[in-house]
């Protein structure tokens, strides 16, 4: 029970930040998209997570270790400074365009936007409940095997699809074009990710260069 109040309190926390971020940048909390993706982000993220501590806490402890103390590769540091910075910009650029409208989002793109980045959100618990090896850092466990069913059958990093997911449809959920800026700095740093873990996986996990010639896409089936 203590490490479902753990988590629990975690995710409380996450809330708490991107409300902050999105609120105190627009000066107000008469914000609506901005309430509407916190409920996506606990519906899709949150609760979850709580989810895999009952049933899978070792799953779970792996999708946790993030940021960019948590990796081992001074690129990779790199990296998820890039990506964590994106995704702050994001939500303080739109807060920022809901305080002095710069520019207008109908209503109904910011509900798809909601539904992009929960279905990002989505995806990246699927991937751990489908490759118990999946970490959001970069790294090869002792035993690990390679996952080539379910999401991984598609794309050779469905976590980061699911990142991209939640990238360009958290501008548009919050109600944003001008934040639209910082997504493709926030793919290119995820592309730069790509490049180095398959370096890694390449040379050290048996059998995954077998794997990335039976499944060609990285991160977006047919294309890349």
């Amino acid at each position: 029970m203590n490490a479902v109040l753990r988590v629990s309190a975690l995710g409380l926390g996450q809330l708490v930040a991107i409300g902050l971020l999105v609120f105190a940048s627009a000066g107000t909390l008469n914000y609506w998209q901005g309430w509407t993706f916190l409920a996506v982000f606990a519906l899709t993220a949150w609760l979850p997570s709580i989810y895999l501590q009952i049933t899978n806490p070792v799953v779970l402890e792996r999708r946790m270790r993030s940021g960019p103390i948590a990796e081992g590769r001074m690129v990779q540091k790199i990296v998820m400074i890039g990506l964590y910075g994106s995704l702050v910009a994001i939500c303080v650029v739109s807060g920022l365009d809901h305080r002095f409208g710069w520019s207008s989002v109908p209503p109904a793109l910011c509900l798809i936007g909601d539904v992009l980045a929960g279905a990002g959100l989505v995806v990246t618990v699927l991937v751990a409940i489908q490759n118990i090896y999946a970490s959001t850092t970069v790294q090869v466990e002792t035993g690990q095997k390679v996952v080539s069913t379910g999401l991984y059958g598609l794309v050779r990093h469905p976590m980061y699809t699911g990142n991209v997911l939640i990238l360009v449809g958290l501008p548009l959920a919050l109600g944003s074009f001008w934040a639209l800026a910082f997504v493709m700095p926030g793919v290119a740093v995820l592309a730069a990710r790509i490049h180095d873990e398959e370096k890694l996986l390449g040379d050290e996990l048996e059998g995954y260069r077998e794997y990335t010639q039976k499944v060609r896409s990285r991160l977006i089936p047919y294309m890349w």
